[in-house]
């Protein structure tokens, strides 16, 4: 039966690959990678390198697919992302078919850890129960980006015996999540933050963490919002797109 590794490789850095995560490489056939094309082409490079870096122990093969578009406008939002999911699961189960032999162990590097706002567990869920292509699967953990944040700023995740709560920018627009003065907000592409700027609430941001295009901006909210603004805008607008992260405690 096909095999497919799922394994975390952090945030950027190549220094935040594991152990674990190097082992697991060097026991791979086919590394099968989903491009998004020439705007993130520096990730797809990234994840070459770190190949090159660290499966040293076979040869192997790297087989590209073209990531599907995603309907990032439609009213369904749940919708949308599932049947975008959909449709990576067909194209990774095609590929599966056509480049892994029935014995052989692909893998699948994703950025962070794989438990954590990626989807390719539930992608090899799908693939699985589907039973077209008869497969198993296992998870390598990564290091994850609010690891690297709160890493970088040099601060605690949580306050003693208090409750950290980890949301989406979608999320936190709706609402300060109840009970929890700590919140870390991932895949936020309008600074949902903006909405508390004139609370007592200290923020902690990073993009591109760990990696050499690293930005870091730590203060009161309402003083340092307009600043993470202008850095964030002026960022995309370079390197085409941006992966950033924050923490937002209240005082």
């Amino acid at each position: 039966m096909r095999k497919v590794l799922i394994i975390g490789i952090g945030a950027g850095d190549p220094e935040h690959v594991t152990v674990q995560a190097v082992n697991a490489m060097n026991a791979v056939d086919v590394f099968f990678v989903l491009d998004k094309g020439d705007t993130t082409a520096d990730l797809t490079e990234a994840r070459r390198a770190i190949c090159e870096r660290f499966a040293t122990r076979r040869p192997f093969r790297t087989v590209v697919i073209a990531d599907p578009p995603r309907d990032r406008a439609a009213a369904d939002y749940a919708g949308a992302v599932r049947d975008w999911r959909d449709e990576r699961a067909r194209l990774i189960e095609e590929a599966l078919l056509a480049e892994l032999g029935e014995d052989g162990v692909g893998g699948i590097l994703a950025w962070g850890d794989p438990a954590l706002y990626d989807g390719t567990i539930r992608i090899l869920d799908t693939i699985a129960a589907r039973g077209a292509v008869p497969v198993t699967y296992e998870v390598i953990p990564g290091i994850t980006s609010v690891q690297a944040l709160t890493a970088r700023h040099r601060i605690m995740l949580n306050r003693v015996a208090g409750p950290v709560h980890i949301t989406t920018g979608r999320r936190l627009a709706a609402g300060w999540p109840e009970g929890c003065d700590d919140v870390v907000v991932m895949l936020d592409a309008d600074l949902a933050c903006r909405a508390y700027r004139d609370e007592d609430v200290d923020i902690y941001w990073g993009a591109y963490l760990g990696t050499p295009d690293e930005l870091l901006i730590a203060g009161r909210l309402g003083k340092v919002i307009d600043e993470i603004e202008a850095v964030r805008r002026d960022a995309r607008a370079r390197k085409g797109w941006i992966m950033d992260t924050y923490l937002l405690r209240r005082v």
